[in-house]
């Protein structure tokens, strides 16, 4: 059996799992065989409803998902972050944190009851047979899509690499819907995203999964070599709306700004549960000025990373409150049933701070302007979740707006941004040049 850590809405590192139940031995009338004896009681009235509603429900019952639904009430009875996975929710959530799939580079939406094409990725499947954004797929193999959920043709089009799909497609302009034969291949999923901005870099991160402190890397040394390396005058880290990932990607993307120093801590319910992570010596960017973008979506895995930079003042952190997700989850495989997601730890700052229910506040404050139909609807935040752990001290502070403008020229923080970086704006909490990230923060 193995577990996998990971800290956002999605799975860690694989580890090596054992489970050891062992039978108290003592005098019968101690408290703690008391209570064990309760929690036998207990789990026979468990069975005692669980006879009663299959024999006596109005309707016949489903044993397996009353059992499923009987676990996962458990867990979500503990905090917002636990859960039971089904077999396909396992299987997903392992193609999102592997950052690759069979399938065919297309990214989709549903419109009308049909699959609508957003764009095909390129050097793909789906680019290479000249599929194009705003086309239509009707049938896959034949199968007609109306009356699938997203999920399921989603589904049906990925698969097995070198092998074959067919797609029935309609496009605007053409008068009959055509065929196109795809063959599967290895996609992967583009975590990393960036372009450069004059001579600063923009790298923008949507997620923690197994290729993106690699993707980093690699988009660090691109964007050293498009601009020049006596040119480069920083770089902006996007972490907005990034809802987390894979714990070690968001200690290995860390250790790409550092040169050393504690990058976080996670403590368990038993003190030798603690673990530290510390940075390698050697900065990728060599010391360049980074300012990291945060705002009320980005969670967790996010969280780790401007907290690590801010309290070793190696970036300025812009934007408004992050979410407030402190905690580390455990994915524990339970065979052919699935696995149990369980919140088995809290994560610290290098500087000993629990950010759950609390948030990482910038270092620079920076609101957006979202339209008025989504005033209401974009503020997110850990402390607005029902059940949510408890922030250790202190008040627990709700999170912010997560509106981010789709058109740059729109998007306040990543214009502050870059004044900042190209010196046409001021900010004394700017970091600039010139800081070591051997410095903590107080």
């Amino acid at each position: 059996m193995n577990k996998s850590v990971f800290a956002g809405f999605a799975v860690g590192t694989l580890l090596s799992f054992a489970a050891v139940v062992g039978l108290k031995q003592g005098v019968l009338d101690t408290p703690a065989y008391a209570n064990e004896a309760n929690t036998y009681q207990q789990l026979n009235l468990f069975g005692d409803v669980f006879e009663r509603v299959r024999a006596d429900y109005v309707e016949p019952t489903d044993d397996a998902k009353l059992v499923e639904n009987a676990i996962n009430g458990m867990l979500t009875s503990l905090d917002p972050h636990s859960s039971y996975m089904t077999p396909k929710t396992f299987r997903d959530m392992q193609v999102q944190t592997r950052g690759e799939f069979g399938g065919l580079g297309i990214e989709v939406t549903m419109e009308n009851g049909v699959v609508k094409v957003v764009t095909p990725i390129d050097d793909t499947p789906a680019s290479r047979a000249g599929l194009r954004p705003n086309d239509y797929i009707t049938h896959i193999d034949g199968t007609q899509i109306l009356g699938m959920t997203l999920s399921d043709a989603v589904d049906k089009m990925r698969g097995r690499v070198n092998t074959d799909v067919l797609l029935t497609v309609v496009r605007k302009g053409v008068d009959e819907p055509f065929e196109v034969k795809l063959t599967r291949d290895i996609i992967t999923i583009k975590s990393v995203k960036y372009n450069r901005e004059g001579d600063i870099g923009y790298i923008r991160i949507t997620s923690f999964n197994e290729q993106t402190a690699d993707l980093l890397d690699d988009a660090i040394m691109d964007l050293t070599k498009q601009i020049g390396a006596s040119r480069l005058r920083g770089f902006i880290v996007d972490l907005r709306n990034n809802p987390g990932g894979l714990l070690d990607q968001a200690i290995s993307v860390s250790d790409e700004f550092m040169d050393g120093g504690e990058i976080v801590s996670t403590r368990g319910r038993h003190p030798e549960d603690t673990q530290r992570y510390n940075a390698r010596s050697g900065d990728v960017t060599s010391g360049r000025p980074v300012i990291v973008l945060l705002n009320g979506g980005s969670a967790s895995a996010s969280e780790i990373v401007a907290g690590a930079l801010q309290d070793h003042r190696r970036a300025t952190i812009l934007g408004t409150r992050s979410f407030g997700k402190g905690s580390v989850q455990t994915i524990i495989p339970l065979g052919s049933d699935g696995a149990l997601r369980l919140t088995t730890a809290r994560y610290y700052t290098p500087s000993g701070r629990s950010i759950q229910a609390k948030g990482i506040d910038p270092d620079i404050v920076v609101n957006q302007t979202p339209p008025e139909e989504k005033k209401t609807s974009t503020k997110t935040g850990e402390s607005a979740l029902p059940g949510h752990l408890a922030a250790e001290e202190g008040d627990e502070v709700a999170g912010s707006d997560s509106f981010v403008p789709k058109d740059k020229k729109d998007d306040k923080q990543l214009l502050y941004a870059i004044d900042l970086l190209n010196g046409a704006r001021k900010d004394a909490a700017y970091l600039g040049t010139g800081r070591t990230s051997s410095a903590m923060a107080n």
